[in-house]
């Protein structure tokens, strides 16, 4: 099912409308949530990074798209979904149509998607997540790659660089040759007790994972946390290397090149993770967050 500006439709039903600015122009954002029953994770966090975007953007922000209006739509929209207590949620928001490169229209559109998860809380997986550099592109480091925009031509590029070379997925760099992030995720990396991630300023995704982690490491007795630059050269020199999103949760890398990496830091956060939220394995889907 999907969520067209609050009519539920058959995805049967949807015809692609080629009178569409983010399909000529990319004027368009997304949000991906993770909904565990009906509670939408760090609702308040999405909710605003939307808002912020869309005023980036120069978006008119209807005044009826309030925190209780999406919470509503996705009700909406998973209305009728069983058999699954945590699903992926898209919101797709794009300008009206109307003008070239300036807009004629003020209006926006909205459209919702979902997929169901396999599970609800967060897991560590013991499987093989091997990852390499991509260096065909670079990221730029402005407050637009901060941004869930459809303008996503490196990380797609990366994704077939990955399939082709048998990764599971690649780093990104900016022109400064710095790691920024993997293809779909933030990352961060671990040398003994120090724990760091790259900052903003060099042109990473302003992830709401990212931003849980950095709250709840800000507060761990055990380990200093920084938001510095990561060279190429001290991925080798890392302990361990995780990926974070608000799907997966926390992403170990298992092997970079020849070096073979650690997950003991990426577990244990993935369990504070999920107290963090109220997701531990005994908890049921309605279970109060944080």
């Amino acid at each position: 099912m999907i969520n067209f500006n609050g009519t539920i439709r058959e995805k049967e039903e949807i015809m692609p409308g080629l009178h569409n600015r983010g399909l000529h122009y990319g004027d368009a954002l997304f949000e991906t949530m993770k909904v565990v029953g009906r509670r939408i994770l760090f609702a308040e966090a999405h909710y605003f990074r939307l808002m912020a975007s869309m005023r980036l953007m120069r978006m008119e922000i209807p005044m009826h798209w309030t925190p209780e209006f999406f919470q509503s739509e996705i009700n909406k929209t998973l209305k009728g979904q069983s058999g699954h207590s945590a699903h992926r949620v898209k919101i797709l928001v794009w300008r009206d149509w109307g003008g070239r490169y300036t807009p004629y229209s003020e209006g926006v559109s909205f459209a919702i998607f979902i997929e169901p998860l396999a599970e609800a809380p967060y897991l560590s997986e013991d499987k093989e997540y091997i990852v390499d550099l991509f260096k065909d592109h670079y990221v730029n480091n402005g407050m637009l790659e901060q941004l869930k925009t459809n303008n996503k031509l490196i990380n797609v590029l990366a994704g077939i660089y990955a399939q082709e070379n048998d990764y599971q997925s690649c780093l990104l760099l900016n022109h400064s040759k710095q790691v920024v992030e993997s293809i779909s995720g933030n990352i961060f990396l671990v040398k003994d007790y120090k724990i760091k991630t790259p900052p903003l300023s060099d042109g990473c995704l302003k992830g709401i994972m990212r931003g849980v982690l950095l709250e709840i490491l800000g507060k761990h007795p055990d380990y200093i946390l920084s938001e510095e630059s990561i060279s190429p050269f001290e991925l080798q020199k890392a302990d361990e290397l995780f990926l974070t999103n608000v799907i997966t949760g926390i992403q170990p890398i298992t092997q970079y090149r020849k070096k073979q990496y650690t997950k003991k830091v990426s577990s244990a956060l993935t369990e504070k993770l999920n107290e963090f939220v109220g997701l531990t394995p005994n908890s049921s889907p309605g279970s109060p967050g944080h």
